[in-house]
């Protein structure tokens, strides 16, 4: 017996509700937005959530790029592709410059986004709050009334006892100047992407049933005190050992051979295409 599935997997039904929580969602920047999560063919904390964005909202004309902690290659970037595929027969690309729909974990490209693309995050823990208080009704209700005192804190507490705040990932952020967000556990070095960005962002936690969202041109700000402000990661003096590349984010690794430390780029679409490029002009090079 043939099974004839829905396209991309969902009901319309369910398809609409997600889409009404993602309306609201933009309606309202940095708000969580509870949702029905649905049951998935893969497990929660795998990025259902993302997905269950994905296929709410992708159509036939989408080109679709999936990331996982920066790579495209990864198995569950390739299993949430193999998904979408079959469900929907979209174009999947690697290159972010040609896709409609991006859905990442933990990163955000090095290239930047423009206003016809969607960037979809996997957020695991959405509620920034969380860490301070374990009720959700009190945590709806400090978000209610604007009383971020115990995100506050917590920075103070990692300043008083290593120096400097130590959230290496996931740091908070204030969008449009109202909620206190989680921006999923991207770098911090991520977090400025966020600010004013061209696409729409979209986040979402299938295990939490949550979804929220940053609307492009909005005002994302990183928590941080006046005497101690929010930096990001350095990588000063580093470069790809691969492309060369030196304002992106970079993995440490371990030269095999010689025991050191060297750097790569963490957005292997990134530095692929710089590669191609850079290969590209030496041979151009070579024939003139």
């Amino acid at each position: 017996m043939k099974i004839k599935n829905h396209f991309a997997f969902f009901d319309e039904g369910s398809k609409k509700e997600i889409r009404r929580a993602i309306l609201k969602a933009v309606a309202i920047p940095g708000y969580q937005v509870p949702f029905a999560s649905r049951e998935m063919p893969i497990a929660r904390g795998w990025g259902t959530g993302g997905l269950q964005i994905t296929l709410s909202i992708i159509g036939k004309q989408d080109v679709l790029k999936v990331i996982d902690q920066g790579a495209d290659e990864s198995v569950n970037a390739v299993s949430i592709k193999k998904l979408v595929k079959e469900t929907t027969k979209v174009e999947l690309t690697d290159r972010t410059q040609e896709a409609s729909l991006i859905q990442s974990r933990h990163r955000i490209p090095e290239v930047s986004l423009t206003k016809d693309q969607i960037l979809i995050l996997q957020v695991p823990t959405p509620e920034p709050l969380r860490n301070v208080e374990a009720s959700e009704y009190m945590t709806k209700r400090l978000h209610s009334e604007d009383e971020y005192s115990g995100a506050w804190l917590t920075l103070f507490e990692q300043i008083m006892k290593y120096g400097k705040t130590a959230t290496d990932a996931d740091h908070p952020v204030y969008v449009n100047h109202r909620y206190v967000m989680a921006p999923s556990p991207i770098p911090r070095f991520d977090n400025q992407k966020m600010h004013q960005s061209e696409a729409l962002i979209l986040l979402g936690a299938g295990r939490e049933k949550k979804i929220y969202a940053v609307p492009p041109y909005t005002d994302v700000e990183s928590l941080a005190f006046e005497d101690y402000p929010f930096t990001i990661e350095s990588f000063e003096g580093q470069h790809c050992h691969l492309c060369g590349a030196t304002d992106v984010f970079m993995d440490e690794l371990v030269d095999p051979d010689s025991g050191e430390a060297i750097y790569q780029c963490n957005d292997t679409s990134y530095c692929t295409e710089r590669l191609n490029k850079k290969w590209k002009d030496e041979v151009e090079n070579s024939y003139a």
